[in-house]
Formats: structure tokens, sequence, C-alpha cells
């Protein structure tokens, strides 16, 4: 009976001490409690949080997708750079394999050819605007750059018949610059007339560069595909590229001689990206992730290449043309193309226009 009321009074006891404990300090009192959601936010978080974990568990699964692909086919990434690419071959069960950079004269002539495009971005802004001159001190420094550069045009490590053209670009840069300078005002006369003069000398210098970039990953890739030999049929590519450079992206290209035609946005896979370099990893994980989603269009609308396209396109197309009259629209679409085209990822209804520098030239 007496530990029953020892007990007793204990509970007592501590019934009344949480009940005094319920009143909190000013400062946590500020701190506590949350929102009150209506049973239609709290609903509608339930599906969203399922959405939010297939990202995660997406990327659970792509790691191990990425080691079953590369332990069973031969991958190629071919990379942008600014040495003219970097390829790198991985062959299962082996170290990966980076070839050798194309030859530094690709460097040398793009650096020249860089250097007017530098020379356009300085003056651009301030033609003819004599109240702002602003652009002088970039000039002046850049001039300096240039003078070393002509000066270096014997000792460079370039073609002996290729320097004589670069000499003749920094020089023209160099004059520009000069006048530019001495008067103080960029006239758009000058500027149209210095560009008139570059353009012949800066088109040798971008083929020639075109010409090293090519010879020298035709070599490395028939070499490669000698290497994997009986594998090549289960080989994957991908090469990244932006906006500016998907038109004949010289990478892709070059992988496309060696893939044939049936590869094309099957093996061989064009990715497009937000900057022109990117790392191996990311692109292998894209590469993962569009090899992976495939299986996951043929499993459920027995179609392998389904997740290749928007896969509300179909349908948005549809909506488009339902939605355009009420605004007074005429639906403006490209066709439909069927999964799995072969198509090249890139610009092919041709049409009227200079294509080429060449073209330009002539024109």
């Amino acid at each position: 009976m007496f530990h029953g009321k020892v007990l007793a009074v204990a509970f007592a006891l501590g019934v009344t001490f949480c009940a005094h404990a319920a009143e909190l300090p000013w400062d946590i009192k500020a701190l506590t409690g949350t929102p009150t959601k209506s049973a239609n936010d709290a609903a509608a978080q339930n599906f969203l949080r399922l959405n939010r974990t297939m990202f995660e568990l997406y990327g659970d699964a792509a790691k191990i997708f990425a080691a079953n692909l590369k332990a069973r086919n031969p991958i190629i990434l071919a990379l942008f750079s600014g040495a003219g690419g970097r390829l790198i071959l991985y062959r299962p069960g082996q170290a990966p394999v980076e070839a050798p950079q194309v030859p530094q004269a690709y460097q040398l002539l793009k650096s020249v050819g860089h250097s007017t495009m530098a020379v356009s971005e300085i003056v651009m802004p301030y033609v003819d605007n004599p109240a702002d001159t602003s652009w002088k001190a970039s000039m002046q420094n850049y001039r300096i750059q240039m003078q070393a550069a002509l000066d270096s045009v014997p000792n460079v490590p370039l073609q002996e018949s290729w320097k004589p053209n670069n000499h003749a670009i920094l020089a023209n840069n160099i004059a520009f610059m000069d006048e530019a300078i001495a008067k103080g005002v960029i006239s758009y006369e000058s500027l149209q007339s210095w560009a008139k003069k570059q353009a012949p000398l800066l088109a040798l210098n971008v083929k020639w560069a075109a010409e090293l970039q090519v010879g020298h990953w035709m070599g490395v890739m028939a070499e490669w595909k000698k290497t994997i030999g009986a594998d090549w049929d289960k080989t994957y590519a991908a090469s990244n590229t932006i906006y500016v450079a998907r038109q004949n992206n010289v990478l892709f290209s070059v992988l496309a001689q060696f893939f044939g035609p049936e590869a094309i946005n099957s093996r061989l896979i064009l990715i497009e990206t937000v900057s022109f370099t990117t790392t191996p990893e990311d692109m292998m994980e894209s590469l993962t992730r569009i090899i992976a989603d495939r299986s996951v269009g043929q499993l459920f609308f027995g179609s392998y290449h389904l997740m290749d396209y928007e896969l509300m396109g179909g349908n948005g197309r549809a909506a488009i043309i339902a939605e355009s009259p009420k605004y007074g629209i005429t639906p403006f679409l490209p066709p439909l193309v069927p999964f799995g085209s072969k198509q090249w990822p890139t610009l092919i209804s041709g049409g009227s226009g200079p294509a080429t520098i060449d073209d330009l030239l002539k024109k």
C-alpha cells in the first residue's frame, strides 16, 4: 500500500510537472510548430515525393548500369577540347586508353585565327563611338602579345609553307590596332576593310587545322577498330557538342566513317551539352542513361528507342495542333520521325545558299 501511494503521488506530481513543462520559453516557442497542410496539399506531396525519390534511385542504378556496360562493351568517348579533341577507349577488363593529342600545329593555327576574333571583340562595342576610348587599354595590352607572336613566326613549329599566311594575319591585326589606337576611334569602314582583308587568310588556317585534326583522328580510329576486332559491332561511342558546333561536328563525323550509317543514334550518339568541354565521367553517365532508358521503353511499350525522344512529344504535337486555332495560329511543326531513326543528329534538310567558308569567299 505504501509503495502504491508513493507511486500514485509520483504520477500525480509527474502530471503536474508535464503540465508546467508545456509552457515553452519565448525564444523556443517562436521557432516551434509546423504549417497546417490541407488534405489536398498533403496528398500532392505524397505524389511528388515519388518523383524526387525516383531520381535518387535512378542515380544509384546508373552506377550499376555503367559498370555493367563497361564490363561487356567497348566504349569510345570523343570529347571536345581546345587541343583538337580527346578520345578515350574503354575495353572490358582493361585500363582506359587515351589517344595521343592532335599535333600542336593545330593549336598554333587556331590560336592565330582566334587572335583576330579577340581583336574584333575588343572593338565591336565601341564602333563609331569616339566619346568612349575605354577599349584602348585592352587593345594596347593585346598588341604587345600580338607583336611577340609576330616576332616568333620564323621559329614557330609550323610547316614553312604556312608561316607567310600566319605572318600576314598577325601583321594585319597589328596594323588595324595601331590605326585604331592612333585615331582614338574605331570606324565601321576600317573594321570592314580589315575583316575583308583577313577573311581569305583565316580560311586557310581553318582548312589546315581541319586537315590536321581529321587526319590524326582517322588514323587513331583505324587503329582502334583493328584493336577491338570482333567486338566492334557491340562498341558504343559518344561525342559531345554545344549548339554552335553540332553542325558538321568534326569528331562525330570522323566516328561515323568507322561506325557506318546503321550505328548513328543507336551505338553512335551525339550528346548536346551546355559548354564546350565536359568530363569523361559526365559523358559516361549521359551515355549510360540513354542506353538504360531504352530498355525501359522496350519493357513497357515494346520500342527500344522510344526513350530517345521527348516522351510527351507526340501528344504535345497533337495538343499544339488542337490549341493553335484558339490563338489564330497555323501549326508549324517538323515532320514526325520514326523511333530509331538513323538520320544524322544535325541539320540535313538542305536548302539554298552558302554552306562552306569557300562558298562565302566565292560569293
